[in-house]
């Protein structure tokens, strides 16, 4: 019997990950997204698809740790100097959405028919929306980090922390419904007290718990226990302010904020990451499983008005919030398409409003398969955005496009790595003609006294007019290997008479450069680390003379590698590096001839060194 059972819960990891394996990497292809495939898969494999699945909450339940490490995460990018900073757009602009939103919908629940009580509820559900949905696609984008992604996130805690107070509210209902008013008046103030409570016990335990504890796992537990311990405190903060009343998530998101400046901070991320991505995609797939298929049929009309409904008095309720908050259009657009949607609180509200008797079991399970449709409709949504909206158009107030320059020298690149390359040039009066990509950059540069013109140099034209054409050199110091590739080919085919000094990424990118057969090549770390490693064994207490000799050596070591990787692949000349698992001395290198001088190696001399390896072959 229990060999039977084992072979069932296998049976359903097994299908649970073919669902993800094939629907996933499918939809991504399509275009569709990561959140669509698994929401697809799990109605395949659900109760309402092929039935391999008969209780998708139980599975609901356990994969909503998915979202409460995901939350985790993000509160470990979130400090708490930068989490004080969002304030005014948590208690601001999060505060002002939730509460519109939820009065313009419980204003279409009572048109539609519904009593002020269901309406309500039902309306504040949808507004919490999906936590996991939006965090996901705002991820994938890579627009988590940035300001518009900041205020969404601040949004979604303020609708983390609403549930409090609308688990209160249902109460309220339940005991009016009741005519016993003196009891829900104190529920509120019970849960307000608990919820706070908690919420304080949690900022105190990881101010002063925290650290000391991670400290002595470190010292004492092995690799293991050190993962032991970071699941214990995500899911331990998590139900601390579930007993609290308040959502798992906040728990975890607060736990990841108090450790983001601890020095355990980077080894936690990296225990966690795995947990969160499978239990996030576990997440979506249970909500898929959830689609009761027969409901939708049977109440189509009735489910069908009220995404159409909430969505769009969501959306235009969203947007007019973010046009008042000093939003641009496309950023207020996009963020309405995002949060036109219900989320996974919503279904934790609808719960207890049918436990305390506010919902009945109809307008629950017409509530959730609105809310579960809106979920899946999301990134559907943001496909036609993203299709059909032009992309914001960058201003270029006080900023020149390169045309008509004519110089000795271009620079394409302004970061860090080409401010300083062109300061050679510029003390001694070498013309030179900078171009940049970066609006912000361009103006920035213009305070301190640099003429920088806008122009993307992966573009023949824009070489054209940058002056690529007269130009005795030309400086690539962008750092994208990629675009620096593609401006090598461009100059090299197009620009032969211009010599080409390149800023490489990395091993790799340097034997790419030396292929192309730039007439010079240099890692943008390479010399600074080397200087780095100098100044330590100076620190140490070796001669200043020893110290610059053996920085030499590591210099001419690599030089003799390089020329050898050229040749025989990326994995020669390894002999030449010094590791730390063997102990022999290392064997100096002839001293050059040309000591004092700078040693970095030019294109040209690699090539003449591997030219005479490989003539040296058998």
């Amino acid at each position: 019997m229990a060999a039977d059972a084992t072979a069932v819960n296998l049976g359903h990891a097994v299908a649970l990950l073919t669902a993800s394996v094939v629907a996933v990497p499918l939809f991504r292809k399509l275009g569709l997204g990561s959140v669509l495939g698994y929401l697809t898969a799990g109605l395949v494999v659900g109760p309402f698809g092929f039935a391999l699945f008969s209780d998708p909450v139980a599975i609901l339940h356990v994969a909503e740790l998915g979202v409460v490490m995901f939350l985790f995460i993000i509160g470990l990018e979130m400090r708490p100097a930068k989490l004080w900073a969002l304030r005014k757009d948590i208690f601001g602009l999060g505060l002002v959405q939730v509460l519109t939103c939820g009065a313009l919908l419980s204003g279409v629940g009572v048109m539609g028919g519904l009593t002020v009580p269901v309406a309500v509820i039902g309306a504040m559900g949808f507004v919490l929306s999906s936590t996991a949905v939006i965090m996901k696609m705002l991820d994938e984008r890579g627009e988590t980090a940035t300001p518009a992604g900041q205020r969404a996130v601040s949004i979604l805690l303020l609708e983390d922390l609403a549930i409090v107070p609308l688990l209160a509210l249902v109460a309220i209902f339940a005991a009016i419904g009741g005519t016993n008013v003196d009891t829900a008046s104190q529920s509120v103030w019970m849960s307000i007290l608990i919820g706070g409570a908690s919420l304080l016990a949690v900022v105190a335990a990881g101010r002063w718990l925290l650290n000391p504890l991670f400290g002595l796992v470190a010292t004492l537990g092995g690799r293991e226990i050190m993962l032991a311990a970071s699941l214990m405190v995500v899911l331990g903060a998590a139900l601390f302010m579930q007993w609290g009343g308040l959502s798992q998530a906040m728990g975890a998101f607060l736990a990841g904020v108090l450790l983001s400046e601890s020095t355990f901070r980077n080894q936690l991320e990296v225990d966690i990451d795995p947990f969160k991505g499978l239990l996030l995609g576990l997440f979506f797939l249970s909500v898929g499983m959830s689609l009761d298929l027969a409901l939708v049929l049977r109440e189509w009309a009735v489910i069908l008005g009220g995404v159409v409904a909430f969505m769009i008095t969501k959306a235009i309720g969203i947007f007019l919030i973010g046009m008042l908050f000093g939003c641009n259009w496309r950023e207020a657009l996009l963020r309405a398409t995002l949060f036109a949607q219900g989320g996974e609180f919503a279904f934790v509200l609808y719960s207890a409003a049918l436990t305390a008797g506010v919902f009945d079991p109809r307008s629950a399970a017409i509530f959730s398969a609105i809310v579960i449709l809106s979920m899946a409709l999301t990134p559907l949504m943001l496909l036609v955005f993203d299709k059909y909206m032009p992309k914001e158009k960058e201003s270029f107030d006080g900023v020149e496009l390169a045309n008509g320059l004519k110089n000795r020298v271009l620079v394409i690149g302004f970061g860090r790595f080409g401010q300083l390359a062109s300061q050679p040039l510029l003390l001694r009066d070498v013309d030179v003609s900078l171009i940049e990509i970066d609006v912000d950059m361009i103006r920035a540069a213009g305070n301190f006294g640099f003429k920088v013109y806008y122009g993307d140099g992966t573009r023949l034209d824009v070489l054209r007019a940058s002056g690529a054409d007269s130009a005795e050199a030309i400086l690539v110091c962008i750092n994208n290997p990629e675009a620096t590739d593609k401006i090598v080919e461009l100059v090299k085919a197009e620009f032969p008479v211009a010599k080409l000094y390149v800023r490489s990424f990395d091993r790799g990118h340097t034997l790419r450069l030396i292929e192309a057969r730039v007439d010079y090549q240099i890692r943008e770390t390479f010399e600074s680390a080397l200087s780095f490693g100098k100044q330590v064994l100076i620190g140490l207490g070796f001669d200043p003379a020893v110290a610059e000799d053996t920085a030499r050596d590591v210099r001419k070591r690599d030089e003799e590698r390089l020329a050898m990787q050229v040749v025989g692949g990326f994995t020669a000349g390894r002999q030449l590096l010094r590791g730390n698992m063997t102990t022999p001395e290392p064997t100096p290198l002839a001293a050059p001839k040309n000591k004092g001088k700078a040693l970095s190696p030019s294109t040209a001399e690699v090539m003449d060194e591997a030219a005479k390896a490989d003539q040296a072959k058998p």
